[in-house]
This record gives structure tokens, C-alpha cells and sequence, in this order.
């Protein structure tokens, strides 16, 4: 750490010392890797891409960040004045097709378990291999510290913008950003012993997590390797388009639709009414000027609870769900810790162990709406978090919907069913708004009898936890 590079040292926030904390103590390089692998086609100029990133990396403070925590009790970030862009070049142009996608799957592999080393600045890679004269694979490598997905949309529009200036000999206009360090200000000033009342009020009652014991694999082996998967469905335009109008003529937001949507599944698969599972939030204050211009970590993961009103129509109840959602995300600054302190489920249990994630970015979307001669194209995301079944919805002109999931606890033919599941809800939704959620049919229900009668499960009522 050479001092006259040294721009700036600031605590970490409550997150990212629970992400520190986790991956140097559970020694897990892979937990909160995060691997966005694109596809490149078009007459693409190297010098400009490494330009590009360049300047958005000295652009941003958190981009410029490393930790230190050794012989001290409160970790550190350090903001370095000057550092370079981490990229890498491959050129794999010489090779057979079936050995460059085995090399590729080697590459991505090998990536993934190097993870990062948090003293080091810029938490990030950039590596991009070169298949043919014109077609790459871009793999965007980071950790979750410093990028949430609202700063990887960020951070990717203005790559974008950069390289389209400077591609045309144009002038670069970005609005003005602030330092990540305006958001730890922030955060000081907040009392969190305000928001206590509102979430022993929100999960009250609530004394376990809701179990996923129906839908997780009856035999665990725990010598199997630990594993990450992602399986994935991409909806018709027309399904997309007629999602997004019943949306906005029941002034409802997407987010909404696919949280009730999974509340409504995991009410099915678990047999209970009452629901616990966790949303993320982007957690950028809106007292907090041009807080959506800043790079860094804001997101927060909050615990949803819904009763589960048969009788009621599906959109009426998305509703009701919405103002819960709106309501919890006036506290969503909340560390999660303090959260689960103040519930009724025990320290040594999770608050829940899925998660609702809604991306609100389109890389295809944005690079069409500039000059560039490129097709960028999203290919697949890998990520690791410490909670076993995350759904994530990729907003485009076709909505990506995907589960990733622990692949010790979970078959790929259950994850599978259950993107067919909520396609199915979807085309109920198109065809029926009115149709009530005990009417609603699911692929998994007869597989779910059978999974039951093996479990020697004998009722198919719902229960509550309370």
C-alpha cells in the first residue's frame, strides 16, 4: 500500500463488512463472484475498449477500492488515486470450434475459482477472447463488494457511451457522479432504531424460516461438490409485451408481478399460506442527490411475509402485495443482521432461503440505442450467494427469467419445472386476469403428490406458521 497513491480511507458499511466477513471466514473464493459472460460480434476496436474502461474505472471511487483489515477491528476500504483497468486478451482464433467452447468452459471454470484478493484495488476483470476476425466472449468478472446491479448497469452504460465518444471523435458526456463515501455519510446519519418497529411489526408471528423441503433433492450427499448452476427460460416478444400492459393497466410494476408470482409458488410448494422469502432492493436514498450516479454497493436483501389469500384474483392480491413491497422499501437501508435480531426466528436460522432478485437493465436495449457497430449480446450470468434458490428476472424485449441455484440441494429437473411453472402462471395471467389463485394449475402438482407419498406425507393442506 504505497501511501502517495492513496486517495481516500473510509469504514465499510454495515453489507459489506457481513460479504467480508463471510468470504475471508468461510475461506469461500466463489461466494459473491459474480461472471457475466457476453458475445461480441461486429468491428470491434480493442484500443478503444481498453480506453473505455479505463476511464470509467477513474471515474468511480469504489472501481479504485481495496480492504484492509488485518490487526484492526473495523475493516477499511482504500481508495487508490491511479489504477489500471484489469483486462486480458485472448486470442483463440487459430483453434477448432469444439476446442474453443472446452477451452472456454475450462477459462470460465479456472476464473471463477481464482476469486479475488480484497487488498488488492479494483475488485474486477475484464477478460476478452477472440474467436473469429470479428466475434468475441467478453467475461466481466467482479465481486459483490463494490458492485451491486444497479452499479453494474451503471457502469456498463457508460462503458458503452465512452467507447461510442470515442469511436466517433466525439466529446464524452456522462452527468456528474459523487464518491461511494457520500453514501457511507449518509448512512451515519440514519437511525436505524427507527426502523425497529416496523419490522418486529412486519414479521411478527414468524418463528421459522418457510422450508424448501418439498422441492429440494431427498438425497444430499454432503461430500458433493459445491455448485452454482443456472437454468433459464426467454419469453416470447408477444408474451413479454402482453406481460408489461397487464402490468401497467393494473398499475402494478414488474417487480411485483414476479415477487406474487413466487410467493404464490412457494405458498404451493411448501404448504403453508403464511410466506417468508427475501427481495432485494437497490437501496439508493432518495434524499441522497444524484445517489443513482454513485458506484458501489447499496443493495439490500429484505424479508418479504404475505398471507396467501386463496379466494382472492390474482391481480387484486398483486395489489396488495405491491403496497407491502413499496412499505418495506421505506426501510430498506436496514442492515439485514439487525433485521433477523429483531424476528422471532432464531439466530441460527436463515430469515429465508430464497430470494427475488428483478435486474432493471438491458445491455441489447442500450447498445441499440447508440451508434455502435456492435452487437452485444448477454450470454449467462454465474453468481454465489449464501442463499441456496435466487430467481432473477433479465428485463429486455423478451423477459429473461432465471433461476441460479445450489446444485447440492436442488435437481436441474426441479429447477427446471419450476421456470415452467411460472411461464404457466404468466399464460393464466395473459389469458385470465381475473382468475383466482386457488384456480391457478402448476405443472409440479403432480410431481409434488409423488414427492409427497415418497416422503410418506400424508395431508395436502395448507398450514400457517403461526
Amino acid at each position: 500500500m504505497k501511501a502517495e497513491n492513496i486517495e481516500d480511507i473510509y469504514e465499510l458499511t454495515p453489507l459489506q463488512k457481513g460479504v467480508l466477513f463471510h468470504c475471508l471466514y468461510e475461506h469461500e473464493s466463489q461466494l459473491y463472484f459474480f461472471q457475466i459472460v457476453y458475445t461480441v460480434d461486429g468491428d470491434f476496436n480493442i484500443d478503444v475498449f481498453e480506453k473505455a474502461w479505463q476511464l470509467v474505472v477513474n471515474r468511480h471511487t469504489i472501481l479504485r477500492t481495496g480492504f484492509y483489515w488485518e490487526e484492526i477491528e473495523n475493516p477499511l476500504q482504500v481508495v487508490y488515486k491511479q489504477v489500471k483497468a484489469p483486462i486480458n486478451h485472448y486470442d483463440w482464433r487459430s483453434l477448432e470450434q469444439v476446442e474453443q467452447e472446452n477451452q472456454l468452459s475450462s477459462f470460465i471454470d479456472s476464473d471463477r475459482k481464482q476469486g479475488f484478493d480484497f487488498s488488492q484495488p479494483c475488485l474486477m476483470r475484464l477478460s476478452l477472447i477472440r474467436l473469429t476476425d470479428n466475434y468475441y466472449q467478453f467475461i466481466w468478472s467482479y465481486h459483490f463488494i463494490i458492485i451491486d446491479g444497479w452499479t453494474d448497469s451503471l457502469v456498463i452504460k457508460e462503458f458503452v457511451q465512452v467507447y461510442e465518444a470515442l469511436s466517433l471523435n466525439r466529446e464524452i458526456l456522462l452527468v456528474p457522479t459523487r464518491p461511494y463515501k457520500d453514501y457511507i455519510n449518509w448512512l451515519k446519519r440514519q437511525d436505524i432504531s427507527k426502523t425497529e418497529v416496523f419490522w418486529r411489526q412486519a414479521l411478527q408471528g414468524i418463528k421459522i424460516p418457510t422450508p424448501l423441503t418439498y422441492i429440494e433433492k431427498i438425497n444430499q450427499s454432503p461430500t458433493q461438490e459445491q455448485r452454482y448452476d443456472e437454468e433459464k427460460i426467454k419469453l416470447s416478444s408477444e408474451d413479454t409485451l402482453a406481460i408489461q400492459s397487464l402490468a401497467i393497466q393494473n398499475r402494478l410494476t414488474l417487480a411485483t408481478v414476479f415477487n406474487g408470482i413466487w410467493a404464490i409458488l412457494l405458498s404451493r410448494y411448501s404448504r403453508r399460506k403464511d410466506i417468508l422469502y427475501g427481495c432485494t432492493a437497490n437501496g439508493r436514498p432518495v434524499d441522497l442527490n444524484s445517489a443513482e450516479s454513485i458506484a458501489g454497493v447499496f443493495l439490500n436483501t429484505l424479508p418479504i411475509y404475505v398471507n396467501i389469500d386463496n379466494q382472492q384474483p390474482l391481480l387484486p392480491w398483486f395489489q396488495y402485495l405491491q403496497t407491502q413491497l413499496l412499505e418495506a422499501r421505506r426501510y430498506e437501508y436496514t442492515p439485514l443482521t439487525k433485521i433477523h435480531a429483531w424476528s422471532e426466528i432464531p439466530g441460527s436460522l436463515p430469515l429465508f432461503e430464497s430470494i427475488v432478485v428483478m435486474e432493471d437493465f438491458s445491455v441489447k436495449r442500450f447498445a441499440k440505442d447508440h451508434r455502435i457497430s456492435l452487437k452485444i449480446k448477454y450470454h449467462k450470468t454465474y453468481y454465489r450467494s449464501n442463499y441456496p434458490l435466487n430467481l432473477v428476472i433479465y428485463p429486455d424485449e423478451e423477459l429473461l427469467i432465471a433461476f441460479s441455484y445450489d446444485y447440492k440441494k436442488f435437481d436441474t429437473d426441479t429447477i427446471v419445472a419450476m421456470l415452467e411453472d411460472i411461464e404457466i402462471v404468466l399464460q393464466q395471467m395473459i389469458d385470465n386476469p381475473d382468475v383466482k389463485i386457488q384456480d391457478i394449475k402448476f405443472l409440479r402438482l403432480e410431481q409434488e403428490e409423488i414427492t409427497s407419498i415418497l416422503r410418506k406425507e400424508v395431508s395436502f393442506d395448507f398450514v400457517s406458521t403461526h
